[in-house]
């Protein structure tokens, strides 16, 4: 199973971008998909997931209101969109998948077993 983030690049404050994951490989049946995101000299923190069964979202208090995460299971893929960019939001930004995640462990970057190469999301001031 690859997951493949796409879609980061640079913006200016107040832009918006659509950041897309796409997964390959055999079918995953996963629990949940979610966004992680990593600022150069901090921690991978937790940004927003999503559950495969009911679609029920969750995000990271510092998104909410500005992100919302999708998902096409059809397709297989998940999409986070941006908006209101602020420039504390740069970082590298993975994509995740696991396959049994129980609610109260979702915003943990451990509970995913399945990780995507990053990608880079710039906000210029």
């Amino acid at each position: 199973v690859q997951l493949q983030a796409s879609g980061g690049g640079l913006v200016q404050a107040g832009g918006s971008l659509r950041l897309s994951c796409a997964v390959s490989g055999r079918t995953l049946s996963s629990a949940a998909m979610g966004w992680f995101r990593q600022a150069t000299g901090k921690d991978r923190e937790f940004v927003a997931a999503i559950r495969t069964r009911g679609g029920s979202t969750f995000y990271s208090d510092s998104v909410k209101g500005r992100f919302t995460v999708s998902r096409d299971n059809a397709k297989n893929t998940m999409s986070l969109q941006m908006n209101s960019l602020k420039p504390e939001d740069t970082a590298v930004y993975y994509c995740a998948a696991g396959a049994r995640i129980i609610l109260s462990a979702i915003r943990e970057s451990d509970a995913y077993d399945y990780w995507g190469q990053g990608t880079q999301v710039t906000v210029s001031s």
